[in-house]
């Protein structure tokens, strides 16, 4: 693939003048871009290798497709280090989900074998690690290394874990829900294990070296960065109009942190829209994580595959911006009435890898899950059923039984205050006699009644 766009150089060279290009100069690039496709056309040979062409023709497209969104694409949340960057990510969103929607469509045996088509080193059935086995943190029957076991899982996954929760709490800017995606993923692995070989691990494996050490520790270090974006002080001076060189290279280096910063306070107990949203976001995370896994299963790529790595790298680009239009949408729904473009397309991609996943090993994905593990799943969602129910219906309803019982009161003490004082006919006069109103009197009550009634 690689080989394949270095020659195709025009196309590189008019995507990257476009996008590094503070203006879209739409009109430019387009006249470049045809510059590019009449030379391809009348002056450069064509090859008579058909499995090439077509490997050119594809990736060629993919460059022009991403030149017209990083020219035309709407701009998203996010504006530094530059807002073509996010456009390109937005396109290649958009690829990905295709190529996804590709692979959907065709036969297990044919899409494991199109793998070969990106690296023909694919389409192979591979083992999986065991990462279980021996679980003692201490072997006393190893003289020469007792710790071996601990050494042994020390591998380029442990760094890989510190880094990427790191940048969940970039994203997601509260610590409880890091904590809880970070321990339910853990019982994701307990509950899969039987299913994927690689979830079988120690029990120390999961709990001190995922949850206390490696996920503590990267979500940790998030927010102190967090709080670091939250106080620094954000000066919108150009690049051009700072005098010094040191100001000048510390303008550069602050282009590749945000322009503004924005607090997000999820609050998923204020209202029943925000709680169900909150779940939903915690139920595609996990899912996400768990299409990892899964999907190099199905479709026989080995762990340490570029692939895999440049899938994640795909995620953490736009996953930040996913998670800012989500926040917008729910917090701010009058003003942004639609969920977001990059929130919209992660969704597809997520519900789209899960098929993919489901269609290709069946077999796998409906292995039953042992007993006392569904009892546990089944008590922890009946918890939250009982808890919703508790929090948005029940106790919305006691308070508003409160609060029609304090109405009805107020307005039974405010009739008997009225009852109390005594209208101006029902006064016994001077001599003892009861004595008529006047005709004022009648009408409109004596000026102390009055007084009493607008007050």
């Amino acid at each position: 693939v690689m080989h394949l766009i270095v020659n195709n150089h025009y196309f590189c060279f008019f995507f990257f003048f476009s996008f590094f290009n503070r203006r879209a100069h739409a009109v430019t690039v387009l006249l470049l871009l045809t510059c590019a496709l009449v030379y391809v056309t009348l002056l450069e040979e064509t090859p008579q290798d058909t499995a090439y062409n077509t490997k050119r023709g594809i990736i060629a497209s993919i460059l022009v497709f991403l030149c017209f969104g990083v020219t035309q694409a709407k701009d998203g949340p996010f504006t530094r280090p530059h807002p073509a960057y996010w456009r390109f990510w937005l396109c290649v969103t958009v690829v990905y989900e295709l190529f996804l929607i590709f692979i959907l469509f065709q036969t297990v045996h044919d899409g494991r074998q199109f793998m070969k088509y990106i690296d023909p080193k694919l389409g192979v059935p591979l083992p999986e690690r065991d990462y279980g086995g021996n679980c003692l943190m201490y072997d006393p029957g190893n003289a020469s290394d007792p710790f071996h076991n601990i050494w042994d899982k020390m591998d380029g996954f442990v760094p890989a874990h510190f880094l990427g929760w790191y940048i969940k709490t970039l994203m997601i800017r509260d610590w409880w829900m890091c904590m809880i995606i970070s321990v339910m993923f853990e019982f994701l692995e307990y509950s899969l294990e039987h299913q994927l070989p690689n979830f079988s691990e120690c029990w120390w494996d999961h709990w001190i070296m995922d949850v206390l050490v490696c996920n503590s520790l990267g979500i940790y270090c998030g927010m102190k960065a967090l709080a670091w974006l939250s106080m620094k002080p954000y000066q919108w001076q150009g690049l051009w109009n700072i005098p010094t060189y040191k100001g000048k290279i510390k303008r550069i280096a602050f282009q590749f942190t945000p322009y503004s910063w924005v607090k997000f306070e999820w609050k998923p107990a204020s209202n029943l829209r925000r709680w169900l949203a909150v779940l939903g976001i915690i139920f595609m995370f996990l899912l996400a994580e768990l299409n990892t896994f899964y999907l190099k299963f199905v479709l026989w790529m080995p762990p340490e595959h570029y692939l895999v790595l440049l899938r994640l790298v795909f995620f953490v680009n736009v996953g930040g911006v996913a998670m800012r239009e989500i926040y917008d949408f729910m917090d701010d729904p009058k003003f942004h009435k639609k969920l977001g473009q990059q929130a919209w397309l992660v969704a597809a991609i997520t519900v789209t890898e899960f098929l993919i996943v489901l269609k290709y090993d069946p077999n796998t994905i409906m292995l039953p899950i042992p007993f006392f593990i569904m009892q546990c799943w089944f008590l922890g969602i009946f918890l939250i059923f009982i808890w919703t129910m508790w929090r948005f219906f029940i106790r919305v309803t006691q308070s508003l039984l409160s609060l029609y019982s304090d109405i009805t009161l107020r307005y039974k003490e405010t009739r008997r205050r009225k009852q109390e004082v005594p209208s101006d006919w029902e006064r016994p006069s001077g001599n003892g006699s009861t004595a008529a109103p006047t005709g004022r009197s009648k009408l409109n009550g004596s000026s102390e009644t009055l007084r009493y009634r607008k007050s």
